[in-house]
């Protein structure tokens, strides 16, 4: 697979204008903290279902209704919603209701973008799975609908929201790290998710045309359909699915802009003929002349380093991943050691950690900014930006 150098100034510059060119305007409409606000969940995966569970136990929301192509999503959805729930295989429908407020979307890639454009329109607040965009392209119109209409939307990078990487933030914009020169970047996996075994899944269960949506027509393919991240069609595979993860806390750590080239490699190691998206990856990112150098890897054959990141500045370096963070100076430099630990886990860099709830931090997030209608942790203009930078280090990979 070849290597090639990209530069996107004018996609990213496009972005930069539409994001600046809004205000960050109060909606006319918010909650009280006495209002129970009523979502509806669209596409409702694993994924979904594992964001369901935090969002009920939220005070003051219910989940009234649920959304889906495949029957049997929305039925094991159902169970985690609220009693007479309703369901719903066609999302304008529940954007048309006048009992629904809010809606989580947790859909394919491609999916993300067209449903939080119509959901603004509808006046519906918005928290969507990240990567928020499935092109550069879509930038520009979420933006502006979110900001025409008024809405608040919270894009689904939720360690943003995790109390020990806001604390770590505030060491890094103390000066603790001196200046970052690098960062690296880790989501290794070992996990055979290639595996060739497709899932038994009736065509008639499954509104197909539906879920293919703005892809090329083509044939039900039960395998697509349950592992949709890995076929570039619906979504982006390991840089927009994990690696746009940590991108976006070091983006939000240092205030970082727009990358302005990658250089990637990428290879099919145990997936070869059941993914297109390849299973071990390499990108370097290119900030500037000013700005740090940016490493991510990212395998499913092997998990040496886990899911982490790291910031390398000239006083000292910061370690962290979902359960800890770690300050480690350099030699002869006055910076003093620090770290917090928020897991009982003796593992570090693991992708997530049971007493460490990610997903719940950033949905309660989004919850009081919908009654404050102040902007959630993760703002519509981060998402796009931190998701364009994903989908550079996609076009150096496949040449494009």
């Amino acid at each position: 697979m070849s290597v090639i150098s990209v530069s996107r100034r004018e996609c990213f510059g496009m972005i930069a204008a539409a994001a600046g060119a809004m205000s960050l305007t109060e909606s006319s409409r918010g909650f009280s903290a006495n209002d129970t606000i009523q979502v509806a969940c669209l596409g409702t995966g694993g994924r979904s279902r594992h964001l369901m569970e935090r969002l009920g136990k939220i005070p003051g929301v219910r989940i009234v209704g649920v959304c889906d192509v495949w029957g049997e999503r929305r039925a094991r959805a159902r169970e985690l919603a609220a009693a007479g729930a309703f369901e719903e295989t066609e999302f304008e429908k529940v954007l048309d209701r006048t009992d629904v407020d809010a809606v989580l979307i947790a859909s394919p890639d491609h999916w993300h973008v067209p449903m939080t454009i119509a959901a603004c329109q509808a006046g519906k607040d918005v928290y969507v799975e990240k990567p928020l965009t499935h092109s550069v392209s879509e930038g520009e119109a979420v933006i502006q609908a979110v900001r025409k209409h008024q809405r608040v939307v919270q894009v689904g990078t939720q360690q943003r929201s995790i109390p020990h990487l806001i604390e770590a933030r505030e060491l890094v914009r103390s000066g603790l790290l001196g200046r970052v020169h690098k960062i690296h970047m880790s989501w290794n996996r070992n996990a055979d998710r290639w595996s060739t075994a497709r899932p038994e899944i009736s065509a008639t269960d499954v509104d197909w045309k539906r879920f293919l949506g703005s892809a090329p027509d083509q044939p039900f393919d039960s395998y697509r359909l349950a592992n949709w991240r890995w076929f570039w069609d619906f979504g982006g595979g390991i840089f927009t699915d994990l690696m746009v993860h940590w991108l976006d806390t070091a983006r939000w750590m240092l205030d970082l802009g727009d990358a302005r080239s990658a250089v990637s490699i990428g290879h099919h190691m145990a997936s070869r003929g059941v993914w297109e998206t390849p299973d071990t990856v390499q990108t370097l990112l290119d900030f500037g002349e000013n700005g740090p150098q940016a490493h991510f890897d990212g395998t499913f054959s092997n998990h040496y380093g886990r899911a982490e990141l790291v910031l390398m500045g000239s006083e000292a370096t910061l370690v962290c991943d979902r359960g800890a963070y770690e300050v480690i100076p350099q030699r002869g430099k006055s910076a003093a050691p620090r770290q917090r630990i928020d897991s009982q886990s003796s593992e570090r860099g693991l992708d997530f950690y049971e007493d460490i709830d990610c997903g719940r931090h950033h949905l309660q997030n989004w919850v009081n900014c919908l009654r404050t209608r102040q902007d959630p942790s993760c703002p519509v203009e981060e998402g796009v930006r931190s998701a364009a930078v994903a989908h550079l280090a996609n076009t150096a990979l496949r040449g494009t």
